[in-house]
């Protein structure tokens, strides 16, 4: 696999599957950690990414130099730092310039502040959710938790928006039969619980095709 570690088998065929399209422009910002920089050279490697690195150069050079990580082939796009790394990586998207971000070293909430901001943000009409793509014992396909992450309390709206995210990038992984749970705390629909009628509503929005 080019440098990649032994992988489970269900992260394996994902990497096959990306390896067949080109690699994905990418933005890595502020990679200023031993882990982050290997990660975007294995990457690199896998023919999986085009990374451009952004953050404090001569950290970044500095990191690199000392964990003997070889990134000379690597762009750079200096920023002072990490605040700044996140908003001008999240301006390369609007650009044009890259298709996707990596975080680096940087905090979540610094990253996200950048990317939801209502002025040069990337907000769509659309609800932003986080996936985890995780490998199961005894299944041959990933398992997708969502969301976990950024929405404490969404509305009936928002979790169609979140289910929607998780279908859509179920199929960009290349999975074809997307089967959908709802967890809440009891199995049947309560009028006690507001999650369980939500989920009976999401269910029927499934039926109707607006999911």
């Amino acid at each position: 696999m080019n440098d990649l570690p032994v992988l489970h088998p269900v992260f394996k065929a994902l990497i096959e599957q990306a390896q067949k399209n080109e690699a994905l422009k990418v933005a890595v910002v502020h990679p200023c950690d031993a882990t982050s920089l290997e990660s975007v050279v294995s990457a690199k490697k896998a023919g999986l990414i085009d990374p451009l690195l952004v953050g404090p150069e001569n950290k970044i050079r500095m990191i690199a130099q000392n964990a003997k990580i070889d990134i000379s082939s690597l762009p750079i796009e200096a920023t002072a730092h990490s605040h700044a790394a996140a908003a001008r990586a999240v301006e390369f998207v609007s650009e044009g310039r890259v298709e996707a971000l990596m975080k680096g070293s940087l905090h979540t909430d610094e990253l996200m502040g950048a990317i939801v901001d209502h002025q040069k943000g990337l907000r769509t009409e659309g609800r932003i959710s986080h996936c985890f793509v995780m490998a199961t014992r005894g299944h041959h396909e990933p398992l997708i938790v969502t969301d976990a992450a950024i929405n404490i309390a969404p509305t009936l709206s928002e979790k169609a928006d979140i289910v929607q995210n998780a279908i859509d990038l179920a199929h960009a992984i290349g999975l074809a039969d997307i089967r959908v749970a709802l967890l809440s705390a009891t199995e049947t629909v309560n009028a006690a619980i507001p999650s369980t009628i939500e989920a009976a509503a999401l269910c029927k929005m499934a039926d109707r095709g607006q999911i």
